[in-house]
């Protein structure tokens, strides 16, 4: 994971925290939404507040690529860049 990857891993998992209750220490890239028991309106939700902290928009036909956190994490990164 490159340093860009860490500090966004380490909000993506912080905003996980404060909206689905799950430990910080449990949250993986290998995580997925159903993992957080996350229904399509919680991504959607979640989708539209790391947009508004990272300054990105999501493409729809992406969002519903997005396998686990790993692959949010990557493509936030990716949007960034």
């Amino acid at each position: 994971m490159t340093t860009n990857n860490e500090e966004t891993f380490a909000i993506v998992q912080k905003m996980i925290v404060e909206r689905f209750g799950v430990q910080a220490d449990k949250i993986t890239e290998e995580m997925t939404f159903d993992d957080l028991g996350a229904d399509s309106l919680d991504v959607v939700e979640l989708v539209m507040e790391l947009e508004d902290r990272f300054g990105v928009q999501f493409e729809d036909e992406k969002i519903e690529e997005l396998n686990n956190i790993g692959d949010a994490v990557q493509y936030i990164d990716q949007l960034r860049s």
